[in-house]
């Protein structure tokens, strides 16, 4: 039995294509989710093995949504939605197999069949992403979503990570390691990263570096970093 993660905004949607899942006899439904936060909290804790996503959904689409997965985290993508003129780019992008809505049970066995004859590697579906240009964040009940250009730096501690902007700070469920590779930070200690941009002072002292954004916060910067933070920022 394949575990299988719905990601849908609409409700119905996601209920029909359950039900369908679960008649092919080939899936176990771990549940659904509406948003990207939920989605990405769900495969953190769930770690399904196939993703059914659909593609047009409010504020942070399918596509994006892609993105944001840390790729220890990355299941094989089906995607799902009501128009076929994003077949194209999905195929082009290594999606196990495209749905279009309605989805019939007939074809469902078709992706059944694909699914068994497709890689369980990852990173054929790491393929898809690309760079992140907003960081949806948690904000009470609300999803803020959080311009990647105003990020002075993220942290992480044992609450999980944060962004932070001169107004303010975020909870994200995205990972360091994805705001590093795909939301142009960079890397200066084990628990922090920072925008080079955003840098208004640097403090050496033998050997360590306190750096201070343009907000007035400090960020530490680890022995083994300093090297490649001084080149990056042009100091000899």
């Amino acid at each position: 039995m394949m575990r299988a993660l719905i990601v849908d905004d609409e409700m119905h949607a996601r209920e029909e294509l359950g039900s369908l899942l679960r008649q092919t006899g080939a899936f176990t439904v771990l549940g659904t989710c509406a948003d990207a936060v939920s989605a990405l909290q769900a495969i953190r804790a769930e770690r399904p093995d196939v993703l059914f996503l659909d593609i047009q959904m409010p504020a942070i689409s399918g596509f994006e949504l892609l993105s944001m997965i840390d790729d220890t985290e990355m299941p094989r993508v089906v995607f799902v939605t009501a128009h076929d003129e994003h077949a194209l780019r999905a195929f082009e992008e290594n999606a196990v197999d495209y749905l279009l809505k309605p989805v019939s049970l007939e074809r469902l066995h078709r992706t059944v069949e694909r699914l068994r004859l497709a890689p369980a590697d990852p990173g054929v579906a790491a393929q898809m992403r690309t760079s992140i240009q907003r960081i949806p964040c948690l904000a009470g009940r609300a999803i803020k979503l959080v311009d990647a250009a105003e990020i002075e730096f993220a942290r992480s501690s044992e609450a999980g990570v944060y962004v932070v902007c001169p107004r303010g700070e975020y909870f994200t469920e995205l990972t360091l390691r994805v705001l590093e590779e795909r939301a142009g930070l960079v890397r200066c200690h084990k628990q922090f990263l920072v925008r080079l941009d955003r840098i208004e002072e640097v403090r050496l002292d033998e050997g360590t570096a306190t750096l201070r954004t343009r907000s007035g916060r400090d960020i530490p910067v680890s022995r083994r970093l300093l090297p490649e933070i001084r080149e990056r920022l042009g100091i000899p």
